[in-house]
């Protein structure tokens, strides 16, 4: 199963977001911020007290790769490995080009809406 995500364009909103996900029940663990920037994405994820994809979830491989790949194809593998397919992937990566953050929800329970 795919994970859950929201797409926002305001920074504020996504602290709103994650503030209700939490009150619902959803562990932080599970909870992760992207963007195109990565100052954006650690700032964003501060501030909502959420995850970047880093290499615990990338692992070595990926992250090694990463290290030699265009911005676009790391942001793209990154959803990958949060177990979105190839397809979505990069449809998702096309979102963070227009300036949107994306919140991933990884192991959502089956009834959460976002």
């Amino acid at each position: 199963m795919e994970p859950l995500y929201k797409e926002f364009y305001n920074d504020e909103e996504v602290v709103t977001a994650v503030d209700s996900l939490k009150s619902k029940g959803v562990n932080e663990d599970n909870v992760y911020i992207l963007t195109h920037d990565d100052d954006r994405t650690d700032r964003v994820a501060d501030n909502a007290d959420a995850n970047t994809v880093s290499m615990k979830e990338e692992g070595l491989d990926t992250s090694v790769k990463n290290v030699f790949r265009k911005k676009g194809d790391e942001l793209r593998a990154q959803f990958e490995e949060l177990g979105f397919t190839s397809d979505k992937a990069h449809s998702l990566e096309e979102k963070l080009d227009q300036g949107k953050v994306i919140v991933v929800v990884k192991d959502a329970p089956a009834d959460l809406v976002l």
